[in-house]
């Protein structure tokens, strides 16, 4: 069979990426799936909620995929996958996925962890039906691993957003809905640190980039200010020209959108039904001038390289 064409949607979280994708898993022939990085942890082992709302292994998609592919989900041996993807995908390793051909034991367990990579894709294009699937896993090193897939025929989307409204958001306290059995929240960030991640996230994707023909990338804003454009671009990423009504989930009072399988992400993917789209910028008021100073100065170079003036708005759409 031809390779299973992957959209993968890279940057650093809280950039729009939950949103952007789930726009996109309503284009006819794509389907969102999440964060697939996070599929043998929070998905086959934790048993977290699935966007449908249902456990992952209770989830008729999921549970169709896993057993198309291996078998079932036990059968694939989730915690060992984990501990093959911890091996693997790090990003201390981009040398190796990027240049050359790796040798040794780690070219033994990359051929390993392709392997079970390629048979997952391969299911979750033949269980959903789409000639696109969208994977939001965002981390450059698991798009790197991805690029060495043999089954897998990846494009590019690297997105990002202004980097005192990325800091804002990881500065929230946000519940994890997918998990049930107790209070967890997402991970908090300190200011320093986020503005650090911020320039290396995409720094790196901008070196991986390089390597990879079939890539582009997108600000969170400009998705804002015209999300029929940047979808109808995106689409052309993947090979695919829209039809007229192809985009009439977009409407002035935000995107309609279906429920999703998603397997990781942010918890806005729990939402259906028509969904706002404006842009994010509470930081401009909520968040002190001593932070937005702070994250200013340390992400100077990636804000004028990505065309972010330094008032906060892009130099164009």
């Amino acid at each position: 069979m031809d390779r299973v064409r992957v959209l993968y949607i890279g940057g650093l979280g809280r950039s729009g990426s939950t949103i952007l994708s789930r726009a996109l898993g309503e284009l006819p022939g794509f389907c969102h799936v999440g964060e697939v990085v996070f599929l043998w942890t929070r998905g086959a082992a934790e048993n977290h909620l699935c966007g449908c709302g249902a456990r992952f292994l209770d989830c008729p998609f999921w549970s169709e995929v896993g057993e198309r592919a291996f078998g079932g989900w036990a059968a694939a041996d989730p915690a060992g996958v984990a501990a093959l993807q911890h091996e693997v995908d790090r990003t201390r390793y981009l040398p190796k996925l990027l240049r050359g051909r790796p040798s040794g034991a780690y070219a033994a367990r990359l051929t390993e962890l392709t392997e079970v990579l390629g048979r997952l894709y391969a299911a979750i294009r033949e269980v959903s039906g789409a000639s696109v699937v969208i994977d939001s896993s965002k981390h450059v090193s698991y798009a790197a691993v991805l690029r060495r897939t043999g089954g897998v025929d990846l494009r590019l989307l690297h997105v990002m957003r202004d980097s005192r409204g990325v800091a804002h958001s990881w500065a929230k306290k946000v519940k994890r809905p997918e998990i049930t059995d107790e209070d967890a929240y997402m991970a908090r960030i300190p200011i320093p640190r986020l503005a650090a991640r911020w320039s290396t996230y995409n720094g790196l994707f901008d070196v991986l980039r390089l390597f990879h023909r079939g890539g582009e990338r997108l600000r969170y804003e400009g998705f804002v200010a015209d999300p029929a454009g940047a979808l109808r671009r995106i689409s052309a990423l993947t090979d695919h020209e829209l039809g007229p009504q192809d985009l009439d989930f977009v409407q002035e009072s935000g995107l309609r959108l279906s429920v999703e399988h998603s397997v990781s992400g942010n918890p806005m993917r729990f939402s259906d039904g028509t969904v706002p789209l404006r842009v994010d910028d509470a930081w401009r008021s909520a968040m002190r001038p001593r932070d937005k100073a702070v994250v200013t100065a340390l992400t100077v170079p990636g804000m004028l390289r990505y065309g972010y003036r330094l008032g906060g708005r892009p130099t164009d759409g």
